[in-house]
């Protein structure tokens, strides 16, 4: 019993499954009560009514967890967190499982599995006891309530540990915002400082040759290009369509449509000849507009009646 380090005085929870024999698990408890001796106390708890339990969090020093010979629970992460939770922040878990060498068995987790589960729980400090083989009996008893017909099975016995920290605990950060001088600031070689400066006098006028901007361009730059080649193709002349500038448009057709629109609308309105127009057919010249229509008011909106459009 020493290798699970129960102390006098503390609170212990013992985990069992159907499984386990009666006999072996009342053996277990009285040797835990022992060790705890009076001032401790010992719990017995069922893993498939854990979560059910009413214990409260950070309530116990250990929990032991199929520990027994013939013990064959097997713990999901759901169950492993409930023993997170009860445990006090440095408690102990003491935890026996048989597991799949080969990892082809469905129903039982790998060596992998389990640490990764413990982890997840939050557990710390896993450690990997032993690796037992079963005797046959053993063997049997486990086969028999996992329902498991493979020969590559061991127990596994694993301890692992809750951190020394409750969920949920913060600790103040002490910050300074005072800016610090820094004295120990590495000094400039003054000879490099000197290769890396350029200044005027380090320069002679008649070993350096400027070149003229204006000699790197010929007539071809300097000529105005053609407001049609800047267009994109697409924009403009669309078949059956007017001409619409791109927006954003740099090649000169916006400015060019809106030239035309503006000399559009200077364009005079068309007014009569004659200055009879109005007054009917009798008055009108052979190619006025308004042949055919009824006489009207200047400035009045010419309006036909249905019958006359159903003759014309």
């Amino acid at each position: 019993m020493e290798r699970f380090g129960v102390q006098p005085g503390q609170r212990v929870v013992i985990i069992w499954d159907s499984s386990t024999s009666a006999e072996s698990q009342v053996k277990l408890v009285e040797e835990i009560q022992e060790m705890t001796g009076p001032s401790g106390r010992v719990a017995l708890e069922n893993i498939e009514r854990l979560k059910l339990s009413a214990h409260p969090d950070s309530s116990c020093d250990a929990v032991l967890s199929g520990v027994g010979p013939t013990s064959a629970a097997v713990h999901p992460l759901e169950i492993l967190a409930e023993m997170a939770r009860i445990l006090k922040p440095g408690g102990k878990l003491h935890l026996g499982e048989p597991i799949s060498v080969s990892g082809k068995n469905s129903k039982l987790q790998t060596s992998q599995q389990l640490t990764s589960g413990l982890r997840l729980a939050g557990f710390t400090q896993i450690t990997e006891v032993q690796n037992e083989d079963l005797t046959p009996e053993q063997l049997a008893t486990i086969k028999l309530y996992l329902g498991y017909h493979g020969n590559e099975m061991i127990k596994v016995k694993v301890e692992a540990q809750k951190p020394s920290y409750e969920v949920g605990s913060s600790s103040q950060l002490k910050l300074s915002f005072a800016k610090k001088t820094n004295t120990d600031r590495p000094r400039l070689d003054p000879g490099a400082v000197t290769a890396w400066t350029l200044s005027a006098n380090d320069m002679n006028d008649e070993d350096v040759d400027i070149i003229d901007s204006d000699e790197l361009l010929d007539d071809d730059d300097l000529r105005k290009p053609d407001t049609a080649s800047l267009r994109a193709l697409g924009c403009g002349d669309v078949a059956g369509k007017k001409k619409k500038a791109c927006k954003n448009c740099t090649c000169g057709l916006a400015d060019e449509l809106e030239v035309t629109s503006q000399s559009e609308r200077r364009k005079p309105a068309a007014t009569s000849a004659c200055g009879n127009c109005y007054l009917g057919d009798a008055f009108r010249c052979a190619s006025c507009p308004y042949m055919g229509m009824p006489a009207f008011q200047p400035g009045e909106t010419i309006r036909l009646a249905r019958s006359t459009l159903a003759d014309a």
